[in-house]
């Protein structure tokens, strides 16, 4: 007895299918699952046994032997008990092989027989249908798997039992309608802030172009108060970002109700983040931090608290976009373009504060930041130093400018990118931060007064070849503000200000 149905197995977010063959024999009675299988895998052994009989049906007293092919591709996760069930009821003629010859199925089994929710489903219904099936997946996820698009068959399923009175024609299960979760409308606003018009400045620019920034100031000056406001001006989600964002969340598990959401992440780690945590990985790989907040905002609150080695790890994702997970058996990519937002103190006391002054001196500031690596600060466009808030701006009335907006500015800029971008036949390109090589000194090259201080800068600051192009992206992105297409004076001395290196300049005092 033979019976055989597709699943899928997860590489970074590319779904991969995997084949499960479970054949029957005369012999002594075995329960074997072949084909690099982890723990979990192993374990679908009883989960299966018992989901079997709450439906009716007992394993024959055979050897029974399921293969996962291929079977060099490592199997982890509880999501294949689903595809190993229907497999074995196919072999045993419980379900015809022709009804689920055109499926892919995943999902972890109760021992009454329930299908339980897995992470992966969007995904999962992604790569089968690519591979021309359809998908049978738990109920909850359904309305996840509905976004892979509206002409794959998928069978949502809360039970193993009304699985079977399907494809018996005994009911009928429903294809699930894609849900997208509603804006939450509670974002901080800027409004919220008084003073700091240079730092609000900053936040606009950072915005627009999607420029990594750095803010350095004392205890209570506001930099966490601006970072939690970013997200009520940054633009929505684009419908295809939605889809590359929520396969990330949708390994994570962090999709809530299978709901798609609009608004662009917002991850805020605490400083005892671990490597793993931060950057993904660990014995079972999954995304981490960095990753969870693709097209979205990296906040990393008291940077230099975080160990030095998971700091220099962002190196990568902050060039290259994504984050590539080595190890022995497989590698594995997780897209992480993000924009990464900083704040620190300016040592460890504190720094300097009205009323209140270091104990240690200089010295207390030079060991505190040199916890940040030279590299890293190099990758940061914008850093800026946030002053205390004096007692005359708290008194101030609210100012008449909000989130909203500066948001409608924000939105105007990036979609002047957006066009110039398409005009220009380039893909996979949506902001100033993400332009490189050739295409930078086709749409950023100022005019002759611009290059001149550009020339004079560079020189009298030491910018290195990176913190250069750095510039060009930031003064761009002030010029798209503006709404110009030439790149002028104003805009390269503009940039240059937020690059006066406040870490290196602390220094060297």
């Amino acid at each position: 007895m033979y019976g055989q149905i597709s699943t899928l197995a997860f590489v970074g977010v590319e779904a991969r299918l995997v084949e499960v063959q479970v054949r029957i024999t005369p012999g002594q009675a075995v329960f074997a699952i072949v084909g690099l299988p982890d723990k979990a895998v192993a374990e679908s052994r009883e989960r299966v046994r018992n989901a079997l009989h709450a439906v009716g049906l007992g394993l024959p007293y055979k050897h029974i032997t399921v293969n996962l092919a291929p079977a060099d591709l490592p199997k982890e996760g509880s999501h294949f008990d689903l595809a190993i069930a229907l497999a074995m009821m196919s072999a045993m003629e419980a379900i015809a092989p022709d009804a689920i010859a055109g499926f892919a199925a995943i999902g972890e089994l109760a021992l009454d027989g329930a299908i339980r929710a897995v992470p992966g489903a969007l995904p999962a219904a992604i790569g089968a249908n690519a591979a021309g099936k359809g998908l049978i997946c738990p109920e909850a996820g359904g309305p996840e798997a509905a976004w892979a698009g509206e002409h794959i068959d998928i069978l949502a399923a809360p039970h193993l039992l009304s699985l079977v009175n399907h494809f018996k024609g005994l009911q009928t299960l429903s294809r699930p309608k894609p849900n997208i979760a509603a804006p939450t409308g509670l974002l901080p606003d800027l409004r919220d802030i008084k003073g700091q018009e240079t730092a609000k400045r900053v936040l606009e620019i950072a915005a627009a172009g999607g420029h990594n920034l750095l803010m350095v100031g004392p205890p209570g000056s506001g930099k966490s108060m601006l970072a939690a406001r970013l997200p009520s001006i940054l633009p929505p989600l684009a419908p295809e970002e939605i889809l590359e964002v929520s396969m990330v969340h949708s390994l994570a598990g962090e999709l809530m109700g299978g709901k798609l959401t609009v608004e662009r992440p917002f991850r805020a780690p605490h400083h005892s983040a671990s490597m793993a945590a931060l950057v993904g990985g660990g014995s079972r790989p999954r995304p981490g931090e960095v990753s969870l907040a693709h097209l979205g905002v990296l906040f990393l609150d008291e940077l230099p608290e975080f160990q030095p080695n998971v700091l220099d790890a962002l190196r990568q994702p902050l060039e290259s976009g994504e984050m590539i997970i080595a190890r022995a058996q497989h590698r594995i990519s997780y897209p992480s373009r993000i924009q990464l937002v900083a704040a620190m103190n300016p040592c460890k006391c504190g720094g300097s504060s009205p009323g209140q002054s270091c104990r240690r001196g200089p010295r207390c500031a030079d060991d505190y930041q040199a916890r940040v690596s030279g590299p890293l600060l190099d990758r940061i466009d914008l850093q800026i130093e946030v002053p205390a808030v004096s007692a005359a701006d708290l008194v101030l009335a609210p100012p008449r400018e909000g989130s909203a907006e500066v948001r409608a500015r924000v939105i105007a800029a990036r979609d002047r990118q957006r066009a110039r971008f398409l005009n220009l036949g380039v893909k996979g390109v949506r902001t100033n931060a993400e332009v490189s090589g050739q295409l930078l000194e086709q749409t950023a090259m100022p005019d002759d007064a611009g290059i001149a201080l550009l020339r004079q800068a560079a020189e009298a600051l030491s910018l290195s070849a990176r913190g250069f192009h750095r510039t060009l992206k930031v003064a761009r992105t002030l010029a798209d503000l503006d709404g110009l297409d030439q790149v002028g004076r104003i805009h390269i001395a503009e940039a240059l200000s937020y690059r006066a290196e406040t870490l290196r300049q602390s220094r060297a005092a």
